[in-house]
């Protein structure tokens, strides 16, 4: 009788993820994981060619980690990009090590800027149409600016630098909304 399997890949893959969540990816690596899980390293690379592959799948947790995240925000405002720059801030805040892994690092887990925000359920598209909608001229080039604001508040939510409250935060991405409208974007 062939003998049964007593870690699974779900318990290498929720440990890792875990680890990766709490203290960093840069700490993830088999011997930590094994004695986490409580097993020797053999299960592991039963389970996973290498640790590329191990992390590629952590990447994964982590980006359907981060799309539940967002979907689970509850809106806040009418402003276009508003509510998806204020998910994710929260996420900055939230979780620290899995926000440095997907939007800190050239790595993106395969995928681009771009499509990490934009997410399974076009998150970005629907924000430009909405903006467009609204009558904006260049809402793309909004989102981008835009962006680049919400990605340096959330940058410094990160670093400790950032400490305005949630509705003046709320504000002040709404007030930039329009001054972005205004420059004829």
């Amino acid at each position: 009788m062939a003998r049964k399997e007593s870690v699974t890949m779900e318990d290498i893959l929720s440990n890792a993820f875990e680890m990766a969540r709490e203290e960093g990816l840069e700490n993830v690596t088999t011997r930590r994981i094994a004695d986490r899980v409580g097993c020797s390293t053999q299960p592991i690379y039963r389970v996973y060619k290498n640790m590329e592959e191990l992390v590629a799948a952590i990447y994964e947790r982590a980006i359907a980690f981060y799309n539940d995240f967002v979907d689970n925000c509850a809106p806040v405002d009418q402003t276009p990009f508003v509510n998806m720059g204020m998910a994710y801030i929260r996420f900055a805040e939230a979780e620290k090590n899995l926000f440095r892994m997907l939007f800190m690092t050239q790595e993106h887990g395969g995928k681009t800027l771009y499509e990490l925000l934009n997410g399974d359920k076009n998150h970005v598209m629907i924000e430009i149409t909405k903006a467009k909608e609204m009558g904006a001229n260049n809402p793309s080039g909004i989102f981008m600016e835009m962006w680049i604001m919400i990605h340096g508040i959330a940058g410094m939510t990160i670093t400790g630098d950032y400490d305005l409250p949630f509705e003046e935060t709320v504000a002040l991405l709404k007030n930039s909304y329009q001054s972005f409208l205004g420059y004829g974007s």
